[in-house]
């Protein structure tokens, strides 16, 4: 069942994560992270002129915001709805990209490559931590973004 939490104007202009930390700190107390594994997504409350072209991630506040909430929780995409979207909303949020309206979205390719990277090393010692299989997830998410991750690269990471 996915979790939507709403992040209002004054959480972005505050950096203040606390709508995520008041869902997230509560189950790595509990021990029960790994029951909300693909469940998180988001809802964006920013005010702007109907006449604003631009994309939630094309705002610099919101994109700021996800920077803090990534230093945080950089393990956060464990969490986050993939299927709904979320995890590639997400990495927009963190990488230089641009919007094609025939192609989508289009990330830049080195930034790309150095996210998902950084992403599955920051994962695999995480999911460890919590005594979760990580090669499947991770293998998952890269080819989400389009790398296909060989199997010898998890027997260097672990």
């Amino acid at each position: 069942m996915t979790q939507t939490i709403a992040i209002q104007l004054d959480h972005l202009t505050r950096l203040d994560v606390t709508p995520v930390t008041s869902i997230v700190e509560p189950l790595l107390t509990k021990g029960a992270i790994a029951t909300q594994e693909q469940t998180l997504s988001f809802e964006i409350h920013y005010p702007r002129d109907p006449s604003d072209p631009r994309e939630l991630s094309e705002i610099p506040e919101i994109r700021l915001w996800f920077v803090r909430l990534d230093s945080v929780y950089p393990w956060l995409p464990f969490l986050l709805d993939w299927k709904g979207g979320e995890l590639a909303r997400y990495t927009a949020m963190l990488v230089p990209h641009q919007f094609s309206r025939v192609e989508g979205i289009q990330y830049n390719p080195e930034a790309l490559e150095i996210f998902v990277m950084h992403k599955l090393f920051i994962l695999a010692d995480w999911l460890k931590q919590q005594e979760i299989p990580a090669q499947f997830r991770l293998k998952s998410m890269a080819q989400l973004f389009g790398y296909d991750i060989d199997d010898t690269f998890f027997n260097m990471i672990q």
